[in-house]
């Protein structure tokens, strides 16, 4: 992921966390806050309840994988996404599901969306 499209500081995390919406999946929560951007943001995190340093970073490192394809899509907005302990067992087409039917709940899919492209 573009360092363009990442929340890299803890001051952006804790305002979207703050002042966002939230979306609750078993793999992943999303949460999201708007943005006057013309990209989406996103940000991702790994509590220390999903496991060791190498579970947190597998677990971020397929959220960013599956958010890949999504980016384009997207509409505006700031978005974090907090790994849950099932995703740290999750397959990479498991994970895009889940972060689709999140994205389709929360209205942030510009147009139709194939996850596998």
């Amino acid at each position: 992921m573009e360092r363009r499209f990442r929340l890299t500081r803890s001051i952006e995390f804790k305002r979207v966390r703050e002042q966002g919406k939230s979306y609750a999946h078993p793999f992943v929560v999303l949460v999201v806050c708007p943005s006057q951007l013309d990209h989406p943001r996103i940000g991702v995190t790994a509590s220390h309840n999903i496991g060791g340093a190498i579970e947190r970073n597998r677990a971020k490192r397929l959220l960013r994988e599956a958010m890949r394809a999504f980016i384009p899509t997207l509409q505006p907005a700031h978005i974090v996404l907090i790994a849950r302990i099932p995703l740290a067992k999750a397959s990479l087409s498991e994970t895009r599901q889940a972060l689709e039917q999140l994205f389709h709940r929360a209205n942030l899919l510009s147009t139709q969306h194939d996850p596998t492209v």
